[in-house]
């Protein structure tokens, strides 16, 4: 029977339940109830303090003038350019990634840039000891930046630390390794989690501190933890990374005060991370003629136009079924645009392997990727190569049909300054300096372009 002032708490979603079961009945993990005390039960409203007059709401009109929040850099353009501009002055943020990717890293350079830059900065480390912190930093050249350090996990050590100074920037690696003496519950629960951020969004927004918050991601690749903590915080940002690939990606998720889905390269080195300020050059194969199998994709990450490589490999199949893998794109995506290839362009697929790409180990989620994946198959099995100065991108729908995509100016005009002149697209492009339109109403027109080598004239 459980104590009074006791509920189950599930460590993979955040419900509560009355009693406790060998399944979460809202999330379906096995095994993830634990037992948490409550001071108060679930939903109580907290006692009244001070004067039992209590103050209405003061409303405002949506024709009020709002000022633009202010921004400080912190010195790291690629950092600041997913935060919208700059890091806001009282704000929150939510840094996750693998373990091992390097989110220590890139927030101790932010601290020490920020520093330099004459911001007050803190680093408070969960998981290193001091010691730690130094020694990585003296190996990343960052010895001399004037950031001040603490180990703590006592959320109320380290909250009575930060009021005893004037902070512009503070950083909690990581937010699982705090605990509140205010609840039973041990640290890294969903409890104590909750408390943990709750209590540090509330000292960013009273006293305009910006707090970066780092977040460890289970198996999923979700954020740890309830997810009641992303919608506390005003940024949720990922920084992703293949093993065996160099670069980082620092992707932005959510962002109050600026645009989602913008992003920020790094590249992994012996002295830390370095930005990489045009991240085509990073993606791109620029040795010898390009091999059939091979489209490059003019494509669009946040406000930032990205070229990339798509690799595919059609062979045939050794054994009774054909296998499909793909790495960096949608594997539905794919199926889907293999059905429209064999119904409406002809191409038998049926009895081959099929191996498609992102070169660098990028992830595309975009639909204007369509076309260029098709002509990467297309390329393959006609083992027919496309020009060494081709992009292409384009939406390809289930009739065959190909279909406009937004910003394709910004993507022509990326393309022209790597010194692509051709593109392999929708009808509809305006011409843009003297790249070659080819432009394509169905993907049976694209797969005869690339099977007779024909590209059309120059606009």
């Amino acid at each position: 029977m459980a104590r009074d002032g006791a509920v189950y708490v599930c460590q993979v979603c955040g419900a509560a339940q009355a009693k406790w079961a060998g399944q979460c009945p809202a999330c379906n993990a096995w095994n993830s109830l634990v037992e948490e005390v409550q001071s108060r039960p679930p939903g109580a409203l907290a006692p009244a303090r001070g004067s039992k007059q209590q103050r209405g709401l003061a409303f405002e009109t949506l024709q009020q003038e709002t000022p633009a929040p202010p921004r400080l850099s912190t010195g790291v353009e690629e950092f600041d350019r997913v935060c919208g501009g700059g890091v806001v002055p009282g704000s929150a943020i939510l840094l996750g990634g693998d373990p091992g990717v390097g989110k220590s890293t890139l927030l101790l350079q932010v601290c020490a840039s920020a520093a330099n830059a004459g911001l007050a900065c803190a680093y408070i480390s969960g998981e290193e000891a001091v010691d730690q912190i130094r020694g990585r930093a003296a190996r990343m050249g960052l010895a001399a930046a004037p950031v001040k350090l603490a180990a703590e996990t006592a959320l109320r050590d380290i909250l009575e630390g930060l009021k005893k100074d004037r902070f512009d920037l503070v950083v909690i690696d990581s937010i699982q390794t705090l605990w509140s003496d205010a609840h039973e519950a041990g640290p890294g629960s969903v409890t104590q989690v909750r408390a943990a951020a709750g209590e540090l969004v509330r000292f960013a927004k009273k006293r305009g501190v910006a707090v970066v918050l780092v977040g460890h991601v289970t198996k999923d690749c979700q954020i740890a933890g309830p997810r009641v903590i992303e919608h506390m915080v005003d940024a949720v940002l990922s920084f992703e990374g293949e093993r065996g690939y160099p670069f980082r990606v620092l992707r932005g998720v959510k962002n109050r005060f600026g645009a989602t889905d913008e992003i920020g390269v790094f590249e992994m080195g012996d002295a830390g991370l370095a930005e990489v300020r045009n991240p085509s050059a990073l993606f791109l194969n620029s040795t010898g003629e390009r091999a059939a199998g091979a489209a490059v994709f003019a494509g669009i990450e946040g406000s930032r136009p990205v070229l990339v490589e798509f690799q595919a490999l059609v062979a045939p199949s050794a054994y009774g079924t054909p296998r499909r893998a793909v790495v960096g794109w949608d594997s539905g995506r794919l199926a889907m645009v293999l059905a429209v290839l064999e119904a409406r362009c002809g191409l038998g697929f049926g009895n081959r392997d099929v191996y498609l790409n992102v070169a660098g180990g990028l992830r595309i989620s975009e639909p204007a990727a369509d076309l260029a994946a098709a002509a990467a198959l297309a390329s393959s099995a006609l083992e027919e190569a496309l020009p060494q100065d081709c992009v292409v991108f384009g939406e390809v729908s289930l009739s065959g049909d190909v279909r406009p995509v937004s910003r394709m100016d910004s993507r022509l005009k990326e393309s022209a300054k790597l010194g692509f002149r051709r593109v392999l697209g929708p009808n509809g492009i305006e011409p843009a300096g003297d790249i070659a339109l080819a432009g394509v109403t169905r993907l049976a027109d694209a797969v005869k372009r690339i099977g007779e080598q024909s590209w059309g004239a120059k606009a």
